[in-house]
């Protein structure tokens, strides 16, 4: 299957291995070509533009950083809508509004094109072992003849509705991934004032109610002072922000996201550590 995908990061290029070590031609675009020169070397094809990568698909894959990197892909002069060729399909994988992907579908509609908005979590151990959690919006049809490829990627793909409904999907993912990094945070803040062992209490809440996915795969990255990015933080209040603004609009006063985020904003915006992944956030302490 000729795939194109757009967006060739920690997650991306992960998702475009995978694709390709399952038989799949991929012909990709990132903004920063040395960050696809790997993936260029194992096989895949190099396109200059989002729009000559649509030229040469059947479907394309879309995973950038922001609502406005997500609206120029698909709407600029060298966009994706500018290339894709009647009855093809594009899947945009970035956290995005749920307005946003509305937009999309309706314009992909409008000139023949399946759109599906299919963010996912499970962060880079997810992208690299093909066990993604992927939550779909858009056509149920299209979202059925994608199984095959979500299969290839994932381990759990969910249809939830029209399209934004994908996006909603992750929102309700990101809400409660804002509860888990600051709960590891404060407990390993905890463990040291007390003079605890944090090896043995890593292991001993792994083995009961309070094991989660986020202790799990982040606090042993703390413990080796790792903040390399599985997810940066920069992206993640990107998240915890939209989910605010659509709480809003649904008059919900979510309180601990909400004090999740204002961390968030002092990792990010005041210290300067968007780059490190969400683990970081122990360091504003």
């Amino acid at each position: 299957m000729k795939i194109g995908f757009v967006g060739t990061g920690v997650m991306g290029g992960a998702i475009i291995k995978n694709l390709m070590a399952a038989g799949h031609s991929l012909t990709v675009f990132n903004r920063t070509k040395q960050k696809a020169d790997k993936l260029i070397t194992a096989g895949a094809v190099w396109a200059p533009t989002p729009k000559a990568v649509a030229a040469q698909s059947d479907i394309v894959f879309t995973m950038v950083g922001f609502p406005k990197d997500v609206e120029q892909v698909y709407f600029s002069k060298e966009g994706l809508f500018a290339g894709l060729h009647k009855g093809a399909t594009a899947i945009d994988m970035t956290t995005s509004r749920p307005s946003l992907a509305t937009k999309i579908a309706a314009a992909g509609k409008q000139h023949g094109f399946n759109i599906l908005d299919a963010p996912v979590s499970g962060g880079d151990i997810g992208a690299q072992n093909a066990t993604l959690t992927i939550m779909v919006g858009g056509d149920e049809e299209c979202y059925r003849q994608m199984i095959p490829l979500f299969k290839t990627i994932g381990k759990t793909a969910n249809y939830f509705g029209l399209a934004g409904a994908g996006q909603h999907a992750k929102m309700a993912n990101q809400i409660m991934i804002a509860g888990t990094m600051t709960g590891l945070t404060e407990m390993l803040l905890y463990t040291r004032q007390a003079g605890l062992d944090e090896q043995k209490i890593l292991e001993t809440l792994s083995s009961g109610g309070a094991d989660n996915w986020s202790m799990d795969n982040y606090v042993p990255r703390i413990l080796r002072d790792d903040y390399t990015p599985g997810f940066f933080a920069r992206h993640f209040l990107k998240d915890l922000r939209i989910a605010l603004e659509e709480a809003a609009k649904m008059g919900l006063d979510l309180r601990a996201t909400n004090e999740a985020k204002r961390l968030y904003e002092i990792m990010v915006d005041i210290k300067g550590l968007g780059n490190q992944g969400t683990q970081g956030l122990i360091n504003i302490y």
